[in-house]
């Protein structure tokens, strides 16, 4: 078998899929590996090192692209300007791609099915279900730390007065308020970033265990007004509201989002279009120089006026929806990332090739294309297929 690793090429990261530790890891499981020439620089990882370790270093992506059975990337298929072409036009049938797609997400709706229409086998990395034996599989949790740790930072730095409360000669500035909407992996590290740097917490989720955790790091928790029976689904996680039900929980969040000072949130349904739980009315009432963090944008956001991809002030508030936090952390991101990337590899491929067997609840939900059709429930529900 051999895997490519390419150089990622969405504007702004810096992560790579495979490590030289991990590139080590493969071949000594027989693996042949291809890593395009300065992949990895931007996460610190350098071609001596990936050569050393046994990669094959290529310097044309077409030519990883064609060579290999398998694509291991960090973001989904982009269009390369430099070749002229869609990375899945480089791609051939029956090839397999292992990166977070997030088919769910309108704009990807037409990369997820020009992949169907190749024949490329598409497996998303952020389907992968919290269970114990996919816990070191897991690359959205990992990812989510990051992006709770990284998004709370940026929050601080866009805003215009201090996070913690300062006593001074000329007299006390009161500590920052934030709120986390949404308290899975990435909400609790928010929670526990914002109170490291001394801000007021508040935190939201229609879970009540998640609640508790949240509550556990010294946060207020904001009811949802959503009874758990409604809200918790399959393994815990939140479901898919009803239309009447979201509009509830934009009723409890409309008292609370004016007294905000950052307001980040990560509330998301697994493998659906993320929740809209703030809509523009909403952002005008909040305080002028607020910070909005959505780091739930690349399964659509959950504020109505979140732009895909950028940072931009709306009704003098800054809204964030910068779509790679993981990546401005590249050395800590990649190295978790591919340990996950190994892990799931290596439950994949028996005597060297991938099996795919349909009944096994991990590639039941991670499996987003195949024989040319779109199989991922989520991104069929909305794309109303």
């Amino acid at each position: 078998m051999i895997i490519g690793i390419p150089k990622e090429i969405m504007q702004g990261e810096a992560r790579v899929a495979a490590t030289p530790e991990t590139v080590k890891k493969f071949c000594k499981d027989g693996i042949i590996i291809l890593v395009e020439s300065g992949a990895g620089e931007k996460s610190h990882y350098y071609d001596d090192q990936y050569r050393n370790m046994g990669a094959e270093m290529v310097y044309d992506p077409e030519e990883l692209y064609r060579r290999s059975d398998l694509i291991l990337k960090v973001k989904e298929p982009q269009y390369n300007e430099s070749k002229d072409k869609h990375e899945i036009d480089m791609m051939h049938e029956g090839q397999y791609l292992i990166t977070f797609i997030h088919p769910a997400s309108p704009g990807n709706h037409s990369m997820v099915k020009k992949m169907a229409a190749a024949g490329v086998i598409g497996l998303t990395l952020d389907g992968i279900p919290r269970i114990s034996r996919a816990q070191n599989m897991d690359a959205l949790t990992s990812m989510s730390t990051c992006a709770g740790y990284k998004g709370m930072i940026m929050a601080a730095n866009d805003l215009s007065f201090f996070m913690p409360q300062m006593f001074t000669a000329v007299g006390m500035l009161k500590p920052a308020n934030v709120l986390v909407i949404g308290v899975g992996v990435a909400g609790l590290q928010a929670l526990a970033t914002a109170k490291r740097l001394g801000a007021v917490t508040y935190a939201m989720d229609i879970r009540p265990d998640a609640a508790e955790q949240a509550k556990s790091l010294g946060a207020k928790v904001i009811d949802s007004g959503v009874p758990a029976e409604i809200a918790v689904g399959e393994g815990g996680y939140a479901n898919k509201l009803p239309d009447e039900w979201i509009q509830k929980e934009r009723e409890h969040l409309k008292g609370v989002i004016k007294d905000m000072d950052i307001v980040f949130l990560s509330a998301l349904v697994p493998g659906k279009v993320a929740p809209i739980l703030i809509t523009e009315d909403m952002v005008k009432d909040m305080k002028n120089g607020s910070v909005i963090v959505d780091v739930s944008i690349d399964q659509g956001g959950n504020c109505e006026i979140t732009t895909p991809g950028k940072k931009e002030v709306k009704h003098n508030v800054t809204i964030g929806g910068i779509k790679n936090i993981p990546g401005l952390i590249p050395t800590s991101s990649t190295w978790m990332f591919a340990q996950n990337m190994y892990n799931l590899v290596n439950y994949l491929v028996k005597d060297g090739k991938i099996e795919l067997d349909l009944d096994d609840e991990i590639i039941k939900s991670i499996l987003v294309t195949n024989n040319k059709e779109i199989v991922h429930a989520g991104a069929k529900e909305a794309m109303g297929l």
